[in-house]
């Protein structure tokens, strides 16, 4: 179903098109607005965190057997540089994976609040 179909509906309040096209003008920015999506908690689900985690996570184990085997202090450092990263995006990615949703249907009082 789209925006207008949507709108011929049967209901209480009859809008002229004018007002529908300024409605779904409005629609359409808040559809645009990530931040706004995000605060709704709609949108598609970023699949970004989890593979940024497993790539982060094998280049640090990379880089640390690379390091190890060959006593490259350089290798040493840039796993010094990659470890704390790669464990604080996996950290945004646990806080994410536990986050409470509310589900269809059901009324909670107060979720969790997201500050990552």
């Amino acid at each position: 179903m789209d925006d207008w179909e949507m709108w011929e509906m049967r209901d209480e309040v009859r809008l002229s098109p004018r007002e529908r096209l300024a409605l779904l003008r409005i629609e359409a920015d808040l559809r645009r607005d990530r931040r706004f999506a995000r605060r709704m908690g709609a949108g598609p689900r970023e699949v970004w965190l989890p593979v940024a985690v497993s790539l982060l996570t094998v280049a640090s184990v990379f880089v640390a057997v690379m390091g190890i085997r060959t006593s490259d202090p350089a290798l040493l450092w840039c796993f010094a540089l990659l470890w704390p990263l790669t464990l604080f995006q996996a950290f945004r990615l646990l806080c994410r994976a536990t986050r409470t949703r509310p589900r269809a249907g059901v009324r909670t009082t107060r979720g969790t609040q997201p500050w990552l």
